[in-house]
């Protein structure tokens, strides 16, 4: 099968706005910076657009030395990426049923999100050393069902703020099946930034084949889809103005409501030789599940 990766996005901020990429570092924990900070806010849970929609006008650019978050009405906040302004000490924080080890960035960074987002919270980093693993329970699963796959996927999937894996792989040709659904009921078409994916593929990729596919590989990057991404209320939000709707969630659960929930696109573990990099364009093969 031929495809291609059509689109690279980080998330450096879980839940925040993300940066469209032409290429990046990759590694078992995911694409270089993806959601490696967080909020957190003064009852000790992270923030996320479920609650906090305004999350998603928060903008985030990465120079050489800085994540740099800008926001309607704020002056620009740099945050140092060689962890200069780090507060003392690791702290442990939750993401759903996990916990990893973090750190405190600075309490100007903390002010600024409160400023923002009109509520108390703290911006939180992940710890260097911090070993949060992929869920065992699916990836286990997922060894077992492909046991001739499996030894390529040993060992530890350490990984950040994402909920539950390194990487989301999304296929354009499944969002173009819903576009094609939410138009013929008069509804607008969504882009794709509504199901924050790290990966987009396009090619002779069927819609929703990925839920039939085992492993994608482009270069020496193999990347196994290992569950399909159970989605809350975050694709309703139109990410540029965070403004909440009820489409494409209420036509996608129409079609694509399994027994897990309803879901689009898949989550992935990865492995990767070092130094390895991903870049729009690089070829893709797919190898089915049948």
């Amino acid at each position: 099968m031929s495809a291609r990766i059509l689109s690279l996005h980080i998330y450096p901020v879980k839940s925040c706005a993300g940066i469209d990429l032409s290429e990046s570092p990759v590694d078992r924990a995911g694409l270089a910076h993806d959601r490696r900070w967080m909020l957190v806010g003064a009852d000790g849970h992270f923030l996320t657009q479920r609650q906090w929609a305004a999350m998603a006008l928060i903008r985030t650019a990465l120079t050489a030395d800085t994540l740099r978050l800008s926001a309607p009405g704020m002056p620009d906040l740099d945050v140092p990426l060689d962890g200069s302004a780090l507060q003392p000490g690791v702290e442990s924080v939750g993401v759903w049923k996990d916990t990893l080890d973090a750190r405190r960035e600075s309490e100007a960074a903390a002010q600024w999100c409160s400023d923002f987002l009109k509520t108390p919270c703290r911006l939180y980093k992940v710890d260097s050393g911090a070993t949060r693993p992929a869920k065992p329970e699916w990836v286990d699963k997922w060894a077992e069902s492909h046991p001739d796959l499996a030894q390529t996927f040993g060992g530890d999937h350490f990984f950040g703020f994402a909920d539950g894996f390194p990487l989301l792989v999304a296929n354009q040709a499944s969002l173009d099946d819903l576009n094609a659904r939410l138009q013929a009921k008069g509804v607008a078409p969504v882009p794709m930034d509504r199901f924050r994916p790290n990966i987009v593929v396009q090619g002779e990729w069927e819609a929703f084949e990925e839920d039939h596919t085992a492993m994608i590989t482009t270069g020496a990057v193999s990347m196994a889809l290992v569950k399909p991404c159970t989605r809350c209320s975050i694709p309703d939000i139109d990410q540029r103005t965070a403004v909440q709707h009820d489409e494409p969630g209420r036509t996608l659960a129409g079609y694509r409501n399994l027994e897990i929930g309803v879901v689009f696109g898949q989550n992935a573990i990865v492995d990767a030789p070092a130094g390895a990099r991903l870049k729009v364009g690089d070829a893709v093969e797919i190898e089915l599940d049948f």
